[in-house]
């Protein structure tokens, strides 16, 4: 399924029980409202077709994997409802990562900025390129990785997550990201990386898929209070998005 309009690209290949979802957006693979909202639909559609097994999530081009929330749709909030409603969209999307019944590869084959990191974090299993170095980048903007905090916590741990949220601006290599389990496999180039998935990916379609499904409930387990607990994290970053500092913040980076 192709769903491709002014707020980005969203393709879904669905090949030997293996689906490709694919995102882009002309603005560094950046996330609006609505491509959130169609990320978390077809998430939810892939997790209850019995043709799909695996799924490996990916992004557009050849650049950044994803530079999270669209700067300019931050730029157009005008209240909290409205600041809720979009970060709720990061909620949802990572959630139905959370609950999705099949496992979720990640291909990363560049930098992650903000809920790019957070995505990283949601798969199951992430491989990545030595370009793929990570930013949180939320506190520069006035606001913190309140939403997918919760997932880069759970993957990286409390010490080396509070690391990315307090230096805002600076960069953490991609070794360093391997070093501490957000990305589970390394490789110099995406020729290497997608051999590292088509190897994994084989290997768990000859695997248990009652066992696979196991699994999945096991990696997640003590996350069900997430559906409340990111909603709520989500009206923080609404609330502060609106601040006059934040606005500047963001109006100085897109002019970058």
């Amino acid at each position: 399924m192709v769903s491709q309009n002014p707020n980005g690209l969203l393709l879904t290949t669905i090949e030997n029980k293996i689906a490709t979802l694919e995102f882009g957006h002309p603005a560094s693979n950046s996330f609006p409202s609505d491509l959130l909202n169609r990320l978390t639909n077809e998430l939810q559609v892939l997790s209850a077709n019995p043709a799909v097994s695996v799924v490996v999530l990916k992004s557009s081009g050849t650049g950044a994997f994803c530079a999270g929330a669209s700067f300019d749709e931050l730029s157009q909030l005008n209240n909290e409802q409205e600041g809720l409603q979009f970060f709720s969209g990061f909620a949802e999307v990572i959630n139905a990562m959370r609950t999705c019944g099949k496992i979720i590869v990640g291909r990363i084959h560049g930098k992650c900025v903000g809920g790019g990191v957070g995505l990283a974090a949601a798969v199951d299993y992430a491989l990545a390129t030595e370009d793929a170095a990570v930013k949180l980048s939320e506190l520069a903007v006035g606001i913190g990785p309140f939403v997918v905090g919760p997932a880069v916590e759970r993957k990286i741990g409390l010490s080396a997550f509070s690391q990315l949220a307090l230096d805002a601006t600076g960069w953490r290599s991609a070794n360093w990201a391997h070093e501490r389990g957000l990305f589970a496999e390394l490789y110099a180039d995406t020729i290497g990386l997608d051999e590292g998935i088509n190897r994994l990916v084989t290997q768990l379609l000859n695997s248990s898929q009652e066992a696979l499904r196991a699994l999945k409930t096991v990696f997640w387990s003590g996350t069900d209070h997430w559906d409340q607990l990111l909603i709520e994290r989500a009206a923080i970053s609404g609330k502060l998005i609106l601040s006059e500092a934040s606005r500047k913040a963001i109006e100085s980076f897109k002019k970058r």
